[in-house]
């Protein structure tokens, strides 16, 4: 693949998208990379890798973090249960 090549992003901790994706991806053999939280779902992500697929972890930073991340639950609220699992479960 050449470095100026664009693939497709599955960026989702939801289980049954996830799962939808990965039988997707398989199917079609096509280039795609997974793309997940730093923190959030850690045991998904590891099975991801383990599974042999791409995955990015996303890690925001700077300044305008916490706005950032309030605007990400306000957008879909069950994001606030993974935040909390990933902060009270530890790594």
């Amino acid at each position: 693949m050449a470095a100026d090549e664009t693939i497709p992003a599955i960026a989702t901790h939801d289980s049954k998208l996830l799962e939808v994706a990965r039988d997707l991806a398989t199917d079609r053999a096509a280039p795609f990379e997974f793309q997940m939280l730093y923190g959030v779902r850690a045991d998904v992500q590891r099975k991801l890798v383990s599974d042999g697929f791409p995955l990015r972890i996303y890690l925001p930073f700077g300044s305008q973090w916490y706005p950032y991340l309030t605007r990400r639950l306000a957008e879909r609220p069950s994001n606030a249960w993974f935040l909390a699992r990933a902060v009270f479960s530890g790594p």
